[in-house]
């Protein structure tokens, strides 16, 4: 297993990394009262925490959906938390030409699910010198996401890590193929479940996305009992008045519950084979 560093946390050791925030970067004050409960509780869990939060939201289902504020105040919101919370912090590019300016805000760089093919940004993500992160596309199996470590690796990534976020399972629905965890885990990179994502039915409310809350915690707990390096959870204090994702992001007031519950399982069966 090629661990991956982003800042002070090691992803693919023995701890398992919590991977969380808001999905969009909405103001500085949502990003701080997230990064503060979530560094908190992990703290006590003993759970390495990196921030996430996104500066845009290119791949919105309508053309009216909130994108968020841009490359320069979504940057400076995600330095801003790692500076002032002292944790690595992450975000998703979608143009090449963002990844330098993303690499100097952030400790990871993730690629989304949609954009996890395309070669120039690959290249891009790699160049910068950072980790970085590809969510596998809901159109492809587990054993095609060789191909994206083997392009990364090629372009001389420093680290590589991979990231399921569902699999499209007919028209508005996804399912998650948990063997496929351990699939992707025998291509010798760190493996993330995003478990908000994977909640999602995608365009199922006409022009936005919705979801089923409620199937986080199973989803969560299943691909930890799997074997996972890193859990991928959307949260938000209010997630009705969340800009995006707000059918699927998990309530910050409920963030320890969930985590507890993943330390009991993570505990008695301890970290998966390297």
């Amino acid at each position: 297993m090629k661990a991956v560093r982003a800042g002070s946390v090691e992803i693919g050791g023995e701890a398992l990394v919590v991977i969380a925030g808001p999905c969009l970067a909405e103001s500085r004050g949502l990003c701080e009262d997230v990064a503060g409960a979530a560094k908190e509780i992990c703290g006590a869990l003993d759970f390495p925490y990196v921030f996430k939060a996104s500066f845009d939201k290119a791949n919105r289902t309508s053309i009216g959906s909130a994108r968020g504020g841009g490359i320069e105040s979504g940057l400076e919101m995600l330095n801003h938390i790692r500076t002032r919370f002292g944790v690595p912090t992450t975000t998703d590019i979608h143009l090449p030409d963002q990844a330098a300016q993303a690499a100097q805000a952030v400790d990871l760089l993730q690629i989304p699910a949609f954009l996890c093919r395309q070669s120039d940004i690959l290249h891009a993500a790699a160049a910068t010198g950072l980790p970085v992160n590809v969510k596998k596309g809901q159109f492809l199996a587990p054993q095609d996401a060789q191909n994206i470590v083997r392009k990364l690796e090629e372009f001389g990534a420093k680290g590589v890590m991979l990231t399921e976020r569902g699999t499209t399972f007919g028209y508005n629905a996804l399912v998650v193929d948990m063997a496929g965890l351990e699939i992707m885990r025998g291509q010798g990179v760190p493996v993330c479940f995003d478990a908000t994502h994977s909640a999602q039915r995608p365009g199922s409310q006409g022009e936005s996305t919705g979801g089923s809350r409620a199937q986080i915690p199973a989803l969560a707990r299943a691909a930890v009992a799997v074997g996972i390096d890193a859990l991928f959870l959307e949260v938000h204090p209010d997630p009705a008045s969340a800009l995006s994702d707000s059918a699927t992001q998990w309530p910050l007031a409920r963030l320890g519950e969930l985590l507890e519950s993943i330390h009991e399982i993570r505990t008695a069966l301890g970290p998966p084979s390297p």
